[in-house]
């Protein structure tokens, strides 16, 4: 789509469109007869709030790539909720998550990093033209990039593209590959959170530590539930868009300083304005947990929180143009490879250890998709478990630049 060719290019009525989807799809899930009732009963409503507005995209209502409404979402609306979400977190129920959690994320990881080569190698004997290129424009680079946007993020790609030389056109192509299948992924993790309880059921996983968490989260709002009044609503965006300002303000200052002091940390993400307004809110929501603030949950601060969590689901639904699939087949399909790699190794890993969806879910998504999508999964198992997403997604940042490095080292050695 040529830039300026979308039929409606006006942010508030973009803005409008998904307000207006949001209702649409919340309206016609909570009918409990008819056609809807039974639709919803197979396609969860977090998926059509994804779906449907890709379909703008798709179809050149609304460009995706060229609106300012996703980037209000991720600095606005992503650190307010995350703020929300994590004001009445429980650290020690959490931890009692136990190590399934993270061992589901490394396996994520490893995945990613043994997927890549395995695909280029697979495709490589029926499309031989993918391998030994020696210039920027080679496969090999470009996926060294995407292998750094699979772990960590966007930074962490762009810094494999500098680490490695991708040139500009395969660049392009990778991105266009990471939107496609990341995007499907996505939608199928989704789908997978509306029916997770039959999932585990059949698996035999012990859930028994995520329903303790659930449980005592809806037990504290049982406990402290009160209507909320005016006063009580504009304290919590008092909360939410305070904290987001102060680390807008503190990343302004960060960012600068680090990129002339400490040129190294950008390996670390520590040059990534987002990188530092995720871990600053994150680190504030986490503080006002051991305060009264906590007790904010009980008037609606997740049900806030969850709000703008819809508006950002839309938002990445924008970006999704299905008719992409069929532009770049031979590089989809190594994307898709090195997806079923990463996934197939997740579910070997969860049969062997009895791990719930859930941790398959979130410890894919802190590696593919970062802060910006891992607590959105999360949250669609339950708000309750939108910070476990965010705490893995920042060790996704971590780890990123080193294993994206180790995955671009096997992608030379095959494409070479």
């Amino acid at each position: 789509m040529q830039e300026g060719s979308a039929l409606v290019t006006n942010n508030a009525v973009i803005l409008g469109l998904i307000a207006a989807i949001l209702g649409f799809v919340f309206y016609t899930s909570n009918l409990k007869q008819g056609f809807w009732a039974k639709f919803y009963k197979y396609v969860p409503a977090l998926l059509m709030c994804y779906f449907l507005p890709s379909l703008l995209n798709t179809f050149g209502i609304v460009d995706g790539n060229n609106n300012d409404v996703y980037s209000v979402a991720k600095y606005f609306l992503l650190p307010a909720c995350l703020v929300l979400l994590t004001l009445s977190i429980d650290l020690k129920a959490i931890s009692e998550l136990g190590g399934k959690a993270v061992i589901m994320f490394l396996t994520g990881t490893i995945g990613v990093v043994i997927g890549g080569p395995i695909a280029l190698l697979v495709t490589s004997a029926t499309m031989p033209e993918l391998l030994g290129g020696a210039g920027p424009e080679a496969v090999w680079r470009g996926m060294a990039a995407l292998a750094g946007s699979w772990i960590g993020g966007g930074a962490n790609m762009v810094a494999m593209k500098e680490i490695y030389g991708a040139g500009g056109e395969i660049f392009t192509i990778m991105v266009t590959v990471d939107i496609v299948v990341a995007n499907l992924w996505m939608a199928a993790l989704l789908y997978i959170a509306g029916r997770h309880k039959e999932i585990d059921a059949r698996s035999g996983a012990d859930t028994t530590s995520i329903d303790r968490l659930i449980d005592k989260v809806q037990k504290f709002e049982q406990e402290h539930a009160r209507k909320p009044e005016l006063k009580d609503l504009m304290l919590l965006i008092a909360f939410a868009f305070g904290a987001t300002g102060l680390a807008h303000f503190a990343a302004d200052l960060l960012v600068p300083f680090f990129v002339e002091h400490y040129p190294g940390l950008k390996k670390f993400s520590l040059h990534s304005k987002l990188f530092w307004i995720i871990v600053l809110v994150t680190t504030i929501g986490l503080a006002l947990s051991f305060t009264k603030v906590r007790q904010y949950e009980a008037v609606g601060a997740s049900k806030i929180g969850s709000s703008f969590l819809y508006i950002l689901v839309a938002t990445i639904g924008l970006h999704m143009d299905i008719t992409k699939i069929v532009e770049a087949p031979k590089y989809v399909v190594i994307g898709v490879m090195w997806m079923a790699v990463h996934i197939g190794l997740l579910f070997l890993v969860a049969k062997i250890i009895k791990a719930p969806i859930f941790y398959v879910a979130v410890g894919s998504k802190a590696n593919i998709g970062g802060a910006a999508s891992a607590p959105v999964v999360a949250s669609a198992f339950h708000p309750a478990l939108a910070p476990v997403g965010v705490l893995l997604a920042v060790l996704g940042y971590a780890l990123g630049t080193y294993m994206a490095w180790l995955c671009g080292q096997l992608l030379r050695i095959i494409g070479n």
